[in-house]
């Protein structure tokens, strides 16, 4: 299978990595291995690099991939979520590593691909899980779900400003007919937005197919979950990088960043740190320190060259 995924920031993100020869690196996105790619060109044979995707498609493509590169480093591909990365590195006696990519949301391939039901220009089944072995689908929470949970998901996830009226559309709708495919659904949430709201801006169901994309896949709580395994892994002077795609993740990415740098301020410099201390609340040095004080965003050119990118967003944590 051509498993097909342009890696945004791509560039920044190995540069913000600063990769080590002999270093070990997990991109815990795997994909197409774009960025994993990058990296294992730069290790030398005691380097390690780890990849991890709950994707079972993913996995084969990089695997792939990877073997067309020529590197006498040590791979391992696991078919997983990356909140699991500790346990792949426990199996494997690794007990910390150099360098950490997560790459948030949803591929090219996922949502290029008619089948996986994630986009909303493609008739297909009510699908959207990037694990397909797991039971819950977008299917389900449609038709399953009361009306309340389904426009809190609307609200929550998708930021939805009709998300009560898309909902009670979605309760009438299925009284008389399981709603199972994405142009279903599509054409029931245009009837429910009022049609002077859908002239301008993006498509209408696009903040609801995000929604249930993001419940579907528990991405926000495996966010979460996600920075708080990385960074205890991490060597001292060891990068987490993550890549956003919409302002909920990025938030998360932010906040818990801040959490984990405590409640000083620092400023990096190329050759060392210098540290500003903003209140006396802190008697303990913080965890890690925030290397991208703005979030990295791509270039007008790739801006230009793939549209998808326009929304990203970098953020960057180094362990101290």
């Amino acid at each position: 299978m051509n498993y097909y995924h342009e890696s945004v920031l791509l560039k920044e993100t190995i540069n913000m990595l600063n990769v080590k020869n002999n270093g070990v690196y997990i991109d815990g996105t795997i994909g197409g291995a774009g960025h994993a790619v990058e990296i294992l060109k730069m290790l030398g044979r005691d380097g390690t690099l780890i990849g991890i995707d709950k994707d079972k498609d993913a996995i084969e493509a990089s695997k792939n991939r990877l073997s067309d590169i020529e590197s006498n480093a040590k791979i391992i591909l696991r078919n997983c979520s990356y909140t699991m990365m500790k346990d792949v590195c426990f199996e494997n006696k690794i007990e910390q590593v150099d360098g950490i990519i997560l790459d948030i949301g949803v591929s090219s391939h996922q949502l290029d691909l008619p089948e996986r039901g994630f986009s909303y220009q493609e008739d297909a089944k009510l699908d959207m899980r990037m694990d397909q072995s797991q039971k819950l689908t977008a299917e389900i929470i449609v038709n399953e779900f009361n009306e309340k949970e389904i426009a809190q998901i609307l609200r929550n996830y998708g930021e939805e400003k009709w998300a009560s009226r898309i909902a009670h559309f979605i309760a009438e709708q299925r009284k008389r007919k399981r709603i199972t495919t994405t142009f279903e659904l599509v054409n029931i949430i245009k009837d429910a937005i009022p049609a002077s709201q859908r002239r301008t801006g993006p498509h209408p169901a696009k903040r609801s197919f995000q929604a249930l994309r993001i419940a579907v896949n528990n991405e926000l709580e495996e966010l979460k979950n996600g920075i708080n395994a990385a960074v205890p892994l991490l060597k001292h002077k060891g990068r987490l990088c993550i890549i956003t795609f919409h302002s909920l993740e990025d938030r998360i990415v932010k906040k818990e960043f801040l959490r984990i740098a405590g409640s000083n301020s620092y400023m990096a410099t190329n050759k060392n740190y210098m540290v500003k201390v903003e209140s006396d609340e802190c008697s303990r040095l913080p965890e890690a320190l925030i290397i991208t004080k703005k979030p990295v965003i791509p270039s007008e050119e790739e801006k230009e060259a793939n549209p998808r990118s326009k929304s990203a967003k970098l953020r960057v944590l180094e362990k101290l």
